[in-house]
């Protein structure tokens, strides 16, 4: 008979979440990941079966909050276009001075993730696909309503600057990582709407 696990699953995952954020996955150890969740070996690789297994789902954990949280934005059609944009852009300025170490930004676990692993690693490239989409999906249906209503006027293509705004968005992210303070970001952000109005 299998003996009951005695620990939080979801607690552990959040934790092996934050440690491969902060570290990336090459850096982050089997004993950084025993330290972080206060899993023996054993107990990780009974549950997750590998480090890989780990990083995979802490990944998918990390993108399903980060794109519920900015779908719901991007989504609330009782604000303005340029008023979504304009919160998701809070939101992620405020996420990048949440999560700070030694005074920077550990950036998003996402855009680390891309910059890390994409085109070397076949199955972490296609979750950072398909959450690409999942976001590039919502930021040009938000850009079409602001278009049709007169609120975004640029004339360039939707789908294009629907791609802008996530490039600046994880240059933001990225500028954080580097010791960007607040202001620049809201420089940068302010910068970005002067190309969509």
């Amino acid at each position: 008979m299998a003996r009951p696990r005695t620990f939080d699953e979801e607690r552990a995952l959040d934790a092996a979440m934050r440690a491969f954020w902060a570290n990336g996955y090459e850096a982050t150890s089997t004993q950084d990941l025993c330290e972080a969740t206060g899993l023996g070996r054993s107990s990780i690789y009974n549950t997750f079966s590998s480090k890989h297994d780990l990083f995979r789902r802490a990944l998918a954990r990390y993108m399903d909050s980060m794109n519920t949280a900015q779908i719901t934005i991007l989504e609330d059609v009782e604000r303005s276009a340029t008023d979504r944009l304009r919160a998701l852009f809070a939101r992620v300025i405020d996420g990048e001075f949440e999560q700070r170490r030694d005074g920077h930004s550990i950036g998003c676990l996402t855009v680390n993730t891309t910059v890390e692993l994409a085109g070397r690693d076949p199955e972490a490239t296609g979750m950072l696909e398909r959450d690409l989409a999942l976001r590039l999906t919502a930021l040009s249906a938000a850009i079409r309503s602001g278009q049709r209503d007169g609120d975004i006027t640029s004339r360039r293509d939707a789908d294009d600057l629907a791609r802008y705004i996530n490039a600046v968005i994880g240059g933001m992210r990225v500028s954080a990582q580097g010791g960007a303070d607040r202001a620049t970001l809201e420089a940068i952000a302010e910068t970005a709407f002067d190309a969509l109005t």
